[in-house]
């Protein structure tokens, strides 16, 4: 059965709002709601049309539109799937792992990279420790639902816990730290964007040189030691921050 025949889905044809454009933010507004969950099949755009007495046309730019943002795909020989909603991230101290799970988004990792390196003068900055000590690295691939939506790469002190490969598989560097007796106090973060290297377009199957958000952080423990620096790249159609700004009084 087709998921939008439950929805109230209305238009106002005497609004300055295209009407495509009215379509799909309430088709997106039940994405984010959960009333179209992730796997939901969209009927036939014909009779979505028929039903809101729309031209074809304009049904196919709203679900377009939808498509472009990543909240559906179109599967050939399937149809029209809800992929997803996008993850909102608070600013506040938490793991991307633990955002994807309270978002309901299942999150899976693949470490590409689990080694020691010497620290360049930015890594040891960030760390406190002399250019060119032996420092962890590890790179790692973030999905939901199956589909990459973060690259992370992050130095950590020598000796800090155990960085096991299948163990960062299996969970968040945070709740790791967290077993190992660590705990996060606080964190420096700047928050950008630039366009995607090729090695990361293709990791995050993405056009080289697409937008994509960045995130650099330092953490600290209780005691004021740094105890990782991370450097992340995300999908902007996947992923966004959330920030609370107060007024100064």
């Amino acid at each position: 059965m087709d998921p939008t025949v439950a929805l109230d889905l209305r238009v106002d044809r005497g609004s300055p709002v295209p009407l495509y454009f009215q379509l799909s933010q309430q088709l997106e507004a039940a994405i984010e709601r959960g009333a179209l969950t992730p796997g939901s099949l969209l009927g036939n755009e014909i009779e979505l049309a028929a039903r809101l007495g729309l031209s074809r046309p304009t049904v196919r730019q709203a679900i377009q539109s939808l498509v472009d943002k990543g909240l559906l795909v179109r599967r050939r020989g399937v149809g029209t799937q809800v992929v997803h909603s996008q993850v909102k991230r608070p600013l506040e101290l938490s793991s991307l792992y633990d955002d994807l799970e309270a978002a309901g988004q299942r999150p899976a990792t693949k470490v590409l990279v689990n080694t020691m390196v010497p620290a360049s003068t930015e890594i040891a900055a960030a760390l406190g420790l002399p250019e060119g000590t032996d420092v962890h690295r590890v790179e790692r691939l973030r999905l939901a639902h199956g589909e990459p939506m973060a690259y992370l790469v992050n130095h950590l002190p020598p000796g800090l816990l155990d960085l096991d490969t299948a163990r960062l598989e299996a969970t968040g560097l945070y709740r790791m730290m967290r077993a190992a007796g660590i705990t996060l106090h606080s964190a420096r973060q700047s928050i950008g964007a630039r366009g995607a290297t090729p090695g990361e377009a293709e990791r995050l199957t993405e056009a080289e040189g697409a937008p994509l958000l960045t995130m650099r952080r330092a953490t600290y423990d209780d005691t004021g030691r740094a105890v990782e620096y991370g450097d992340h790249v995300y999908r902007p159609a996947r992923y966004s921050f959330e920030f609370q700004l107060l007024v100064r009084s």
